[in-house]
């Protein structure tokens, strides 16, 4: 399967669905139909995939720069291809209904199209430049979602906050990729990769071609590594923005301001899990250089934990999950800090894979909780999954996978970053404060999903299903649901992901971490909001963020608009005073020669000419002299 034909699938959509957009049935036609034929091909890729393969691109030439845009294909992009593809398809579908009565649906669905090529692109580039180019391309997107109700001034701040809050940060992004394909000569991942690792295959290969060892060593010199750390930091920092990883964590949550189907594409698939993907594939040179790891192992381990007791605490469920997002993925590039050289980083891309599930699951599902109680805030949405048994099944399936049960997917994928934790802690590095990071995230995951299942089930309410579900909106829920709990096949049934077993001693460690969350969260009752009465006066700062928001107004925001106000003032009032200056000066020398003119007399006029002569003549003299 040709890597462009999935991605021409959703393009071709988003395009059309520009024309037709003022069309709902077209809208919906052509948003559904292009999705579910990308997820089409992208199930045929996986299951003719057999084994890593380059699809050659246009080519570019930039100097002595080589621009190939190839994409590439293995049964790991192939799954991930797939996984995001359902994703989309599942939110295209829930979007029909949720927004049936938007005047600008036919926009949303156009704009989810475009959102999930840019991240297909992600996955499948096999260059730089594409990568990219669907990096920025997914940054846009993600402002026109946000801010999709722009009518409300809470969604058009939320989304400017996020577009400026990911921008900054790929200041970093964009600066490490040109200092990365500069260093190399090529923009070709592989050839990135090669050249700033220099791995002795290098040197092997030189010595059979015929050049000496000294020749060899050489031409396969080790790269500078200050230059390769700096250039992984940079973009290191761009994937912490773009993940809203510390200290870029805040404006994920305020992102909630979007439709809930938004949101489910945003935190399930695309975007925040688009820098796991981006790392994986560097994974060789981040393994040998410890700053940008340290970097990256410190800020993700502040963030799932952090993240997590922010999640436990949130007075709106849709929140809840907002912060749980921030820090499952702080989970998935774990393990890409701490993992060893030799392991690399299938265990990051498999948590992806089961998070693209569960968390689609789950959104979807508190989208449909929050039309049939009027609002996702806890005190609304208690008991609300009585309404439907497909209603409690999602979220009993989601939340137990979201919050590691052992044997579902999110248990497995989870048990998989802990165990390449523990491999990187024995050898050193970040792996320690990851490993202990990730422990203590488990129990407090569990606890604070424990709370919303009391939320959602204990506090039994009979509501009307006063919101008709379609067919298609059950067909793409019960799918989910299903493959929340057997996902964890595919690291059977296929070689999709690289990941060693995980042993039974790992499997007895999680389900007691897991155990120990639960149990905190019941201890007041089953009959109560566990976070009111474990963390009552926590709630008002874990609704606001801890106060970050105010943090990033305070020393940035404030600042930059201060310093834009005196750059301003020595515009006007310095720079442009030279051009006002010269401009009253030039009208103030007019009206004085005028009036000398007008009031010249015969004789006057005489002597000023014969004053110019001698001026002139004196002129010519020094010149000559």
């Amino acid at each position: 399967m040709n890597p462009w034909l999935v991605l021409a699938m959703p393009a071709v959509a988003a395009l059309l669905g520009l024309f037709v957009r003022g069309e709902y049935g077209l809208a919906r036609a052509v948003g559904v139909c292009g999705t579910a034929l990308a997820l089409l091909a992208g199930v045929v890729g996986w299951a003719t995939a057999g084994g890593a393969y380059a699809q050659p691109g246009p080519g570019l030439a930039a100097g002595g720069l080589e621009i190939p845009l190839d994409l590439v294909g293995d049964p790991t992009r192939w799954a991930l291809v797939t996984v995001v593809a359902l994703v989309a398809l599942a939110v295209q579908v829930h979007a029909s209904w949720y927004l049936d009565d938007d005047d600008r649906y036919g926009t949303f669905a156009a704009t989810v199209s475009l959102f999930t090529t840019a991240m297909l692109l992600v996955v499948v580039s096999g260059d730089l430049v594409l990568t990219l180019v669907g990096w920025e391309v997914m940054g846009w997107c993600s402002y026109l979602l946000i801010g999709h109700w722009s009518r409300r001034p809470s969604a058009r701040r939320a989304a400017h906050k996020a577009f400026i809050v990911t921008r900054v940060a790929d200041i970093g992004f964009v600066l490490g990729v040109v200092g990365l394909a500069a260093g190399a000569g090529s923009t070709r991942l592989s050839d990135v990769v090669t050249v700033w690792s220099r791995p002795t295959e290098c040197i092997d290969a030189q010595v059979v071609q015929g050049f000496s060892v000294g020749e060899a060593l050489t031409a396969c010199a080790a790269p500078d590594a200050t230059a390769r750390a700096v250039l992984l930091t940079l973009l290191v920092v761009g994937v912490l923005g773009k993940s809203a990883q510390v200290p870029f964590q805040d404006w994920l949550a305020d992102a909630m301001e979007g439709p809930t189907p938004a949101s489910a594409l945003i935190h399930a698939a695309t975007m925040v899990a688009a820098g796991t993907v981006v790392l994986a594939g560097v994974f060789p040179l981040l393994a040998v250089s410890q700053t940008p790891r340290w970097v990256l192992g410190l800020s993700v381990s502040v963030t799932m934990l952090l993240a997590a007791v922010l999640a436990f605490a949130q007075s709106d469920l849709k929140r809840l999950l907002a912060w749980s997002t921030v820090s499952q993925v702080g989970i998935m590039l774990s393990a890409l800090a701490a993992a060893p050289p030799e392991v690399g980083g299938g265990a990051g891309l498999f948590h992806l894979w089961s998070h693209a599930l569960f968390k689609a699951l789950l959104f979807l599902a508190i989208g449909w909780a929050g039309l049939l109680a009027g609002g996702t805030a806890a005190t609304a949405l208690r008991g609300t999954a009585a309404a439907a048994p497909l209603l409690r099944i999602s979220f009993v399936v989601g939340l137990a996978s979201l919050a590691g049960v052992p044997l579902v997917v999110g248990g497995i994928s989870k048990e998989h970053v802990v165990a390449v934790a523990w491999e990187g802690a024995v050898e050193g590095g970040p792996g320690i404060v990851v490993l202990v990071a990730l422990l203590v995230t488990a129990a407090v995951t569990a606890a604070y999903c424990t709370r919303a299942y009391l939320i959602l089930t204990a506090h039994v309410r009979r509501l009307p299903e006063r919101v008709p579900v379609t067919s298609a909106v059950r067909g793409a829920l019960w799918t989910l649901a299903v493959l929340s709990v057997v996902g964890g096949l595919v690291l059977v049934l296929t070689d999709a992901f690289a990941v060693d077993a995980v042993s039974f001693v790992w499997l007895v460690l999680t389900a007691l971490v897991v155990a120990v969350g639960v149990v905190a969260a019941v201890r007041g009752g089953f009959d109560r909001d566990p976070a009111e009465v474990m963390a009552r006066r926590f709630i008002p700062l874990a609704d606001r963020g801890l106060g970050a928001d105010a943090l990033y107004r305070r020393l940035v925001a404030d600042p930059v608009v201060r310093l834009a106000r005196v750059v301003a003032f020595l515009d006007t009032e310095v720079v442009d005073a030279y051009v006002r200056g010269s401009a009253v000066a030039t009208r103030v020398a007019g009206w004085a020669g005028g009036r000398a003119h007008r009031g010249e007399r015969p004789a006057s006029a005489v002597a000023l000419v014969v004053g110019a002569v001698v001026v002139l003549g004196l002129g010519g003299v020094l010149l000559w002299s």
